[in-house]
């Protein structure tokens, strides 16, 4: 199933279902068949990606002596995507559109 995030400001964000719901649960919105977020609450949106974002940062920094060691030998190691690249067409949408000041919608 895929998500289509929409907004008078920007061009069409669309994600599938699993990677929505994530970014959804991270910035408090229950990952429903449709919702919004508001112009209100963008920023705060934007503050809860961005702080997800930087402890996924942290903990592979962390982690990273370890990783170094290890052989990625499967496919799904090597190709992991990373919060941030998820989130990146979200939170750019998300500021488009808080500078426009509109609402985001979703729907799947």
């Amino acid at each position: 199933m895929l998500y289509r995030f929409k907004s008078q400001a920007t061009a069409d964000v669309v994600m599938l279902e699993p990677n929505a719901r994530q970014l959804l649960e991270v910035i408090g919105k229950a990952p429903g068949a449709q919702g919004i977020i508001t112009s209100d609450q963008i920023p705060g949106a934007i503050s809860a990606l961005e702080a997800a974002i930087a402890r996924e940062h942290a903990q592979h920094r962390n982690n990273d002596d370890a990783f170094a060691s290890e052989k990625h030998e499967e496919p799904a190691e090597r190709e992991h995507v990373a919060l941030h690249q998820r989130a990146a067409p979200l939170i750019d949408m998300l500021k488009r559109s808080s500078a426009e000041g509109k609402d985001v919608v979703w729907g799947v």
